[in-house]
């Protein structure tokens, strides 16, 4: 591995705590959470996930021609086991905390695997289902090599980069999905990095 491990693991059974996360408004009613270091026992989640996860290459349509995405990728359906009790413990943990909120239980992972600075993710939002139309969240665990997720209006103004860090969270809530675009660019050096997106049914 190429990042820096955490210096004291954590218990594998301690469960990540929702006490620490910080809230920054963004414009049009949108609104992005984080919370540094949140996940325990990130290390031996990442190891996992690197050989456990059946990841596939895909190719997708780009105006005239077909291109390879640019990252690995796979998603755990609703019901679906996660490959590591700790991803369960998380997605559990989060469905407390902003259940309140949401007002139901984040269902899905999505799973992208970037293998080097040259693996991205272009400027989108979550739009497919009710993020279109709907207020939503989209919680988002980085472990591995720190990248930069961008964020900016759509429509124009002034952007936004959160450096996510190996055990990082950060969840998009309110209008974000649907006001907002965010965009994980290309760098010129990069270690692995994998993220977990957690979402609620039909938002994708």
């Amino acid at each position: 591995m190429d990042f820096q491990s955490t210096l004291f693991a954590a218990p594998e059974t301690a469960a990540p705590r929702c006490d620490a996360i910080s809230r920054t408004p963004l414009s049009n009613g949108a609104w992005i959470d984080l919370a540094r270091g949140w996940l325990p026992a990130a290390d031996d989640v990442f190891d996992t996930l690197r050989h456990a996860v059946p990841w596939r290459a895909e190719r997708r349509q780009m105006y005239d021609r077909m291109v390879e995405v640019p990252r690995l990728l796979h998603t755990y359906l609703a019901d679906e086991p996660l490959p590591h009790p700790m991803l369960e413990l998380a997605r559990d943990a989060l469905s407390e905390h902003y259940l309140p909120e949401l007002g139901e239980r984040f269902r899905t992972a999505g799973c992208c695997y970037y293998r080097d600075g040259n693996d991205s993710v272009a400027w989108h939002g979550d739009r497919i289902g009710r993020g279109r139309s709907h207020d939503t969240m989209v919680a988002i665990l980085s472990i591995g090599d720190p990248r930069r997720l961008a964020l900016r209006p759509r429509g124009g103004g002034d952007s936004r980069v959160v450096e996510m860090g190996h055990g990082d969270l950060l969840v998009m809530g309110g209008s974000c999905q649907r006001t907002w675009e965010h965009a994980v660019p290309k760098v010129a050096k990069a270690g692995p990095r994998m993220s977990v997106q957690f979402r609620p049914l039909n938002v994708f």
